[in-house]
């Protein structure tokens, strides 16, 4: 059974920077595809962004140019670097790996932006 445990969330104010982690219980890139999502209070699960294999990243229009993904072999981790966040970025983030069909997921982490 994969797990992903995330880490690094907390308040930040407007305009700041915050990186998640997520370590999950095996390599990062022997997956098909890592990734991120987010839900912010009263709203739907969105899609935030997703890294393959190979490391290439993908990222939703409205995040492209203030998040970032990384991951590093050694450590079977994964980073979500978010700059210039809003109180729009407010919401609990989940990190997720898949194989094929199957999609394990973190249990959430919660990112606070308020000045």
């Amino acid at each position: 059974q994969v797990q992903l445990v995330e880490s690094g969330g907390g308040w930040v104010q407007p305009g700041g920077s915050l990186t998640l982690s997520c370590e999950a219980s095996r390599q990062i890139f022997k997956f098909d595809v890592v990734g991120w999502y987010r839900q912010a209070p009263g709203n739907q699960r969105e899609y935030v962004g997703s890294m393959t294999g190979s490391g290439r990243t993908n990222f939703v229009d409205s995040f492209q140019g203030r998040f970032t993904m990384s991951g590093d072999i050694a450590r079977n981790t994964m980073w979500l670097r978010m700059n210039g966040v809003t109180p729009d970025d407010t919401a609990v983030y989940y990190c997720y790996a898949q194989d094929g069909s199957q999609k394990f997921w973190g249990q959430g982490i919660q990112v606070t932006v308020s000045s």
